[in-house]
């Protein structure tokens, strides 16, 4: 099934996304959080690749699992940083095989030493060289990344809008945000993105903060804007893990239930591998809508 039919539907879904090991010792234990995950049935998960584009044969091996096994819809991360043209051609033929036909395609974090000026010589520089890639190599549905807020490689948010474009131009089907906390940055990133002539379905990614010392984490990987509200609440109960954990949910929940008023009909959560946090957010979410996820 290709993803862009579910967040083009009209009706309200969920999704998960997940990681997987760095090694072969953690794979069984990340596996295992993934199937509980994937039990809740959520109308797709999402698999990344691994920092530095290392991690692509555990990302297989989960999507494999949860698409062929648990019966799980699968979008499966591919990143092009670092990589050559026969690395991408023989993955793709690979999740070809595996029966896979949903990814995210993304440039990927930099690896230490590596800046942007280094990728002006790879064989896909940016992921919209990757997109045009896989959008030749056959039927396969592309999703990619947007940045509510301005990307942190980017000075002002009309580059992001540009490159943005060129991305959908290249063949991307659907993006899907980072994370946000204040959801009035992302009404304000829609209008301006849809100015730019760019309509196709944009899902926005939510990330429930349920460790204090995950602020200072999505700070580094995303810039984020920390609303008082959000703040506050992480000053209250940072201290306490339970009371954290319960009040990052609830935080989330409440971003979900705004976007879902507000017309958006489809949102992801960055679940960080957490059945738990995943199985409360959906809990949640239908007893407040009255119907199951």
């Amino acid at each position: 099934m290709r993803i862009l039919d579910t967040v083009r539907s009209t009706d309200l879904s969920l999704s998960f996304e997940v990681f997987p090991p760095k090694t072969d010792a953690t794979f069984e234990e990340v596996l295992k959080a993934t199937e509980e995950i994937a039990a809740l049935k959520p109308s797709f998960i999402s698999v990344t690749y691994g920092a530095g584009g290392k991690g692509g044969k555990y990302t297989l091996e989960i999507a494999r699992t949860l698409q062929n096994t648990d019966g799980v819809e699968t979008l499966a991360h591919l990143t092009c940083v670092g990589a050559g043209k026969e690395d991408i051609s023989s993955y793709l033929q690979t999740l070809k095989a595996a029966g896979i036909r949903n990814i995210m395609a993304l440039r990927g974090d930099l690896p230490e030493g590596m800046t942007p000026e280094d990728m002006k010589n790879s064989p896909y520089p940016h992921a919209s060289d990757l997109i045009r890639e896989i959008r030749k190599a056959g039927d396969f549905c592309i999703g990619a990344a947007c940045y509510p807020e301005v990307h942190p490689e980017s000075s002002v948010q009309a580059e992001d809008l540009r490159y943005l474009k060129e991305k959908v131009d290249a063949g991307a089907d659907f993006l899907t945000t980072q994370m946000f906390f204040d959801n009035n940055l992302l009404y304000n990133f829609l209008y301006k993105l849809r100015e730019t002539g760019v309509t196709v379905p944009v899902v926005p990614g939510i990330m429930p903060i349920t460790k204090a010392n995950q602020v200072k984490r999505a700070l580094k990987l995303s810039g984020s804007f920390m609303p008082r509200r959000f703040t506050s609440l992480v000053d209250k109960f940072g201290s306490s893990p339970e009371a954290m954990q319960r009040a990052g949910i609830i935080y989330a929940c409440d971003q979900i239930i705004d976007l879902y008023a507000n017309g958006i009909r489809h949102v992801h959560v960055y679940t960080m591998n957490k059945p738990d946090v995943a199985a409360a957010i959906q809990n949640h979410l239908s007893g407040m809508l009255g119907r199951t996820f």
